[in-house]
């Protein structure tokens, strides 16, 4: 089997379910009922979805005065998927390791899976649940709070397991640069960042609104992992499809936003900015670069977009590939580069192959020789977090 003993598998796109304490703990209490917590509430239980249906009663987070009853994020690791519901509506319907970083650590063992990095749950991928609420104070406190919440509390439960990931407040430029020069001193390894900024709101990747942060990162080598659906937006599909339609196209999200950045000028006034695009998929990569350098050969001249550098050059240079099972990209590996490949285990969502993430990474390299399996499922994704603390 390609994946020796020797090989530590790095995932770089996993979850962590936040408890209902990391606001209120770690927020000024001035703001009362608006700090980010958690209530339990009587729900109609013909409504109610099967995880809730014993309970009579879901816990919800409120923010700001509004609900958000989706508390656990496809919190489903270890459930027979016949079981599944939309959300989890409890904490005690999800396994411990799910918002418990210790707990979490056993889950890692018996996954096989010796390091992850957590993306939010509650606040959204890149934390954008913030661009929500008229408090922009309240929201940077809370945008802090997650920060302190990670790189202390559950990147410090074992630093040697946890990759630290910062988010940012989105919404105010210069805070974004003060929050992510913080979140470096605090031992921040990269940024959760949207795959399309439009969709919320904010300038695109083809302006220069963004140079600040991007020029930051890039000095501080941090990449931006931009992880599908962080935008809100999801493939168009039939408005009565039902969601495994959705679910199967998510990838396009990653797609997009690599056809976005490569003809934007992001990469060419931050040729060292990296990219990853986390749970996008990888075969599809081969494609959309033929195709890209195609249109960019033809219709380069006229429409504004730099005319020196194919961007199939800068894909190999600045962006990055995730996948959880993706046979397709193993074996186009060469075509995509071996160099640009990561792994993710995606616990505890429903993509997750929990508990048999190795084996099943170790079946799919089965063909793949030694140099190149450890590549994809260790190496790179330390070298481009420069975080490989066991060495």
């Amino acid at each position: 089997m390609p994946l020796q003993d020797f090989m530590k598998l790095v995932s770089v796109d996993d979850h962590a379910i936040e408890t209902a304490d990391v606001w209120t703990s770690r927020v000024p209490a001035k703001y009362g009922d608006a700090i980010p917590h958690v209530e339990e509430v009587e729900v109609d239980t013909v409504r109610l979805q099967l995880n809730a249906t014993a309970h009579g009663r879901v816990q919800t987070w409120v923010y700001a005065g509004k609900t958000y009853p989706s508390i656990g994020l496809n919190a489903v690791a270890g459930k027979d998927p016949r079981t599944w519901d939309v959300e989890p509506a409890r904490f005690d319907d999800m396994r411990p390791g799910c918002y418990d970083p210790v707990a979490r650590l056993a889950d890692m063992d018996a996954d096989g899976v010796w390091a992850q990095l957590c993306f939010p749950s509650f606040p959204r991928f890149a934390g954008t649940r913030f661009l929500e609420g008229e408090d922009r104070a309240l929201a940077l406190d809370c945008i802090r709070a997650w920060n302190d919440w990670m790189l202390e509390y559950w990147c410090g439960v074992a630093p040697d397991r946890y990759i630290p990931v910062c988010v940012l407040p989105l919404w105010d430029l210069d805070a974004c640069v003060t929050e992510l020069r913080r979140a470096i001193d605090l031992g921040a390894r990269c940024i959760s960042f949207p795959e399309n900024c439009s969709p919320l709101g904010l300038p695109s990747f083809h302006t220069d609104h963004w140079d600040p942060v991007f020029a930051r990162a890039e000095e501080a080598g941090m990449p931006l992992m931009m992880h599908f659906g962080t935008s809100g937006r999801t493939p168009f599909v039939s408005p009565d499809a039902p969601a495994p339609v959705v679910v199967s196209q998510m990838g396009l999200n990653s797609m997009s936003a690599t056809a976005d950045l490569l003809l934007s000028p992001t990469f060419h006034k931050f040729p060292r900015l990296q990219v990853a695009l986390a749970e996008g998929g990888t075969g599809w990569i081969p494609y959309l670069l033929e195709r890209i350098d195609s249109v960019w050969e033809r219709h380069r001249w006229y429409s504004g977009v730099d005319v020196e550098t194919r961007p199939s050059t800068l894909f190999a240079r600045n962006m990055w590939g995730c996948f959880i099972t993706d046979q397709a990209g193993i074996d186009l590996r060469h075509r995509i580069g071996v160099d640009r490949l990561l792994y993710e285990s995606d616990y505890p969502h429903s993509d997750s192959l929990w508990p048999h993430s190795r084996k099943h990474l170790a079946e799919a390299l089965t063909d793949v020789p030694d140099d190149e399996a450890h590549r994809i499922a260790e190496l790179n994704a330390c070298e481009l977090l420069r975080w490989r603390p066991w060495v």
